[in-house]
């Protein structure tokens, strides 16, 4: 392990070293791909899977439930399980100590009608990614959340920011980002045929295209860029285990901080500002867990009823929700019987408007399903 540390530290040197531009392209593009690969088996062993395999660092055995997963993220001792049994009542042994949370410990937190499965994780430390802290089983139930709360002191949030966003990193986690819009088909024969849908002006073309995937003894393959991306991206899709989570920065602690200081972090992106301990500001941070989360309530009409306001369908907008889809939230079986439905909202050009099964829903509509004669 020490041998492989050894040679991404002399790659890292050797790559702030080296000036970029056109002509050096080539050269860098080797050298992130061998940093790549030398990352994964720093993390999974040599010869070992990738970061983000089902064998790669276990997580914490906790059963899903619920309409979606959020997992809290944090230093030791930044209010993880003060926070988790404020919004859910469940409680998770908090002290003044650190490393108080020794294992994963989830609750359920109910919002707009949805079900959602908080998990507090252990503290996390520098190092991480590679198993100090049983910072590999963190980080790998991380993975299987739809949202991640990175929690900060408020007090000395942007150290610890950027430790946590490396060690995410370093296992396959790239926050608040989409799967870069590549298409990689190996085949049989034919080298590589390249192609740019869009003009890439962030450091990809055909020759550092070759290079890399040479690092990575692909041969064969038709390569579609349909956006412009940095050859970190494209390693990523050819890595193929990337996992691409929204995360948001919870800083707590905030009545520690004077108004000065509560200014300047007003200026920073993608953060709420909380005191779990006071409760403050907690209504917010729901509100962006529920927009972060893309989620959509759909309420049911049985016949002859009024719509039940109390118990929602629960989708994902990212997924383009389709009748089918909350058929299949139902039971799996409802679609096979399904004739059409009636939609009232936001969704139907009229009211009621008659769908069939393709018909996208939006947020508060209201369905009701008729199943086939007979």
């Amino acid at each position: 392990m020490s041998t492989i540390q050894a040679q991404i530290d002399e790659i890292e040197r050797e790559m702030a070293r080296t000036q970029k531009n056109k002509a050096t392209n080539y050269h860098l593009g080797t050298l992130k791909a061998k940093l790549a690969k030398l990352r994964s088996e720093l993390i999974n062993g040599p010869g070992g899977k990738s970061a983000g395999s089902k064998d790669a660092g276990r997580g914490f055995d906790v059963t899903k439930s619920g309409d979606t997963r959020v997992g809290l993220v944090g230093f030791p001792s930044v209010g993880k399980s003060t926070l988790l049994t404020t919004l859910t009542g469940t409680r998770s042994e908090a002290a003044a100590y650190e490393f108080t949370t020794l294992t994963c410990i989830p609750g359920t937190m109910k919002y707009k009608g949805a079900r959602i499965q908080v998990l507090d994780l252990p503290g996390i430390i520098e190092g991480a990614a590679e198993g100090k802290g049983r910072g590999r089983q963190v980080i790998s139930t991380a993975r299987t959340c739809n949202l991640i709360l990175i929690v900060l002191d408020a007090a000395k949030p942007l150290t610890h920011k950027k430790i946590i966003e490396n060690e995410l990193f370093s296992f396959g986690i790239r926050i608040n980002q989409s799967m870069p819009n590549v298409r990689v088909t190996r085949t049989e024969g034919g080298g590589i045929d390249y192609q740019e849908v869009i003009p890439q002006t962030k450091g990809m073309n055909a020759e550092v295209c070759r290079v890399v995937l040479k690092e990575f003894k692909i041969s064969c393959a038709q390569i579609v860029l349909r956006e412009d991306i940095t050859v970190d991206q494209f390693i990523d899709v050819i890595e193929g285990n990337r996992a691409y989570i929204p995360v948001l920065y919870v800083f707590n602690k905030i009545d520690s901080l004077t108004i000065e200081e509560l200014d300047i972090l007003d200026q920073m992106p993608n953060y709420v500002p909380i005191s779990s301990q006071h409760e403050w500001n907690l209504e917010e941070l729901m509100e962006e867990i529920w927009n972060r989360c893309n989620m959509l309530r759909i309420y049911t009409k049985p016949k002859g009823q009024i719509p039940d306001y109390d118990e929602p369908v629960i989708l994902h907008s990212e997924g383009n929700p389709t009748i089918e889809e909350f058929c299949n939230r139902i039971h799996r079986g409802l679609i096979d019987s399904f004739s059409h439905a009636w939609v009232w909202g936001r969704s139907a050009k009229h009211q009621p408007q008659r769908c069939g099964r393709e018909h996208l829903l939006m947020d508060e509509d209201v369905v009701q399903i008729v199943k086939k004669a007979g």
